[in-house]
This record gives C-alpha cells, structure tokens and sequence, in this order.
C-alpha cells in the first residue's frame, strides 16, 4: 500500500468513527458492542474520543512534511493506548469477549496503517 493510500484509508476510518461517536455516539457505541443504556455518561464519553479521531483526521489531512508526520505519530500513539485498553477492558470483565475483539481490532487496523504510512514517508 502506498502512503497517499494508507493516509486517505486512515483518515476515511478515523472521519467514520469520529463523526459516528459524535453524532450518534449510542449508536456508535452498540456497533462496537458497548451498552450504552447501561451507563447514562457514555455519550460524553463517546464524543470525547469522537472528536479526538476527527481532529487527529484533520491535522493529519491538512498538514505536509514533518508537521504530518507528527499527526501520524499521535496518531499511532492513541491507536496503540486504544488497542491496549480494549484488551485491558477485556481481561478485567468489562468488556465482553467480542467487543474487545472489535474495539482492539480496530485501533490495531488504524496503527497498522498509520505505521505504513510513516513507513513510506
């Protein structure tokens, strides 16, 4: 996969996922699995990490060079910790078996491209 392919990939999920915890985050939240009526603070929760992967879209979209590296590695950086606390969340209980599996298989296919994007750059 080239770097262009990977980026606009990266950016296309992290949009899909932002806007959809921002806009609808109960919903968002049941796609990934999530009980949503169980915790009445979910969608400040889900917007909160909405807005993190919109604005993480946009700095990486809008910047060149050095400056877009940098939203890359942030990037990176938050799909690793995101990763990381699906499998927590899944170990300690609190997150069934298959949304674990969701939540950390998707922070790991956004790391992934982002880790071939840096890699071409």
């Amino acid at each position: 996969m080239d770097r262009r392919s990977a980026i606009n990939g990266l950016a296309g999920i992290r949009l899909a996922v932002g806007l959809g915890s921002w806009g609808t985050p109960r919903v968002a939240g049941k796609l990934f699995g999530l009980d949503a009526s169980a915790n009445p603070q979910s969608p400040y929760l889900a917007r909160l990490f909405g807005v993190r992967d919109i604005a993480l879209a946009w700095g990486t979209l809008s910047s060149e060079g050095d400056a877009q590296r940098q939203w890359l590695i942030a990037g990176l950086a938050c799909d690793a910790a995101d990763a990381l606390a699906g499998v927590a969340g899944g170990r300690a209980g609190y997150l069934s078996t298959v949304t674990s599996v969701l939540v950390t298989g998707t922070a790991l296919s956004a790391a992934a491209l982002g880790a071939a994007a840096l890699g071409e750059g």
